[in-house]
C-alpha cells in the first residue's frame, strides 16, 4: 500500500474524509499538510470537525510517517481543514464541495459564482441567480470555494 492510501485508511477510520495532502514550504520550513473534512452533511452542508478530531487524527498518522516520511529531511507535520475557502483542483475535490458556494473561471475568461449542484462524470452543474449551467471540467482554467458573509 501507497503512504497516500495508509493515511486514507486512518482518515476513514475516525469517519473523516481527505481533500488533499500536499508538501508546502513556508517561511523556509517544510510542511506536510493533510485537509481533512466531515463526511456527514446537515442542511445541505457539511458538519465541521471538532479541534479533538484533529488532534486525534494527527497522533495516528504521526507514527506513520516516522516510519515512512512523506519528504527527505525535517518537516512538520500538520492536519486541519482544508479552508472554508479553498481551491478545487480536481473533480474529487469538486464532488466533496457539493452545495457550497464555488467561483469558477473556465475557457474564455467566463466566470461563474453560485452553488454546486452536482457532478457528473466530468460535468459540473452549477446553480446561478436565474439559472443552472453545465461547466466541463477541462474547460476549468481555475477554480474555489467561497463563503458569503
Amino acid at each position: 500500500m501507497s503512504l497516500q492510501s495508509d493515511i486514507n485508511s486512518l482518515i476513514t477510520s475516525v469517519d473523516l474524509e481527505l481533500y488533499d495532502a500536499s508538501i508546502v514550504n513556508e517561511n523556509d520550513e517544510t510542511i506536510y499538510r493533510i485537509g481533512v473534512i466531515s463526511k456527514e452533511i446537515e442542511d445541505g452542508k457539511r458538519k465541521s470537525v471538532p479541534l479533538d478530531a484533529y488532534i486525534e487524527l494527527t497522533h495516528l498518522i504521526s507514527p506513520l510517517l516516522d516510519v515512512t516520511p512523506p519528504v527527505s529531511g525535517d518537516y512538520r507535520l500538520e492536519v486541519g481543514s482544508p479552508g472554508i475557502e479553498r481551491k478545487i483542483t480536481t473533480i474529487n475535490h469538486f464532488k466533496l464541495s457539493l452545495g457550497e458556494k464555488v467561483s469558477i473561471l473556465a475557457n474564455e475568461k467566463v466566470k461563474y459564482r453560485g452553488t454546486l449542484l452536482k457532478v457528473e462524470g466530468s460535468k459540473l452543474f452549477v446553480e446561478l441567480e436565474n439559472e443552472t449551467v453545465e461547466v466541463e471540467f477541462n474547460d476549468i482554467i481555475k477554480a474555489k470555494t467561497y463563503f458569503e458573509w
